[in-house]
């Protein structure tokens, strides 16, 4: 007798030790709190290109007339330089 009850108790110690593992601990809530994760786009953002680059030679004569060599990469880009040129320095493009 004094074996089963020993058995009998061992089985309850058991049992007891399993069921306990596996209820979650109190106080708590069954689900564990998930973070919430927010995913923004970066916002992209079209800078303007820069305007071509057009290089001004500028000369001056004995005159006082101006004249002017130009270079670029952008024809008209260069067109509208020259053109800016003849109006603000009244002159000729000699070449």
């Amino acid at each position: 007798m004094k074996k089963i009850s020993v058995i009998l108790m061992a089985w309850i110690l058991v049992f007891f030790a399993c069921s306990k593992e596996s209820l979650p601990p109190q106080g708590k809530s069954e689900n564990s709190p998930v973070p919430k994760v927010i995913v923004e786009k970066e916002k992209v953002t079209k800078e303007q290109p820069l305007p071509p680059e057009v290089k001004i030679k500028l000369k001056k004569d004995g005159k006082d007339s101006y004249s002017w060599e130009l270079s670029g990469s952008d024809v008209e880009q260069v067109l509208k330089v020259n053109e800016r040129l003849r109006k603000q320095l009244g002159g000729e493009q000699v070449r």
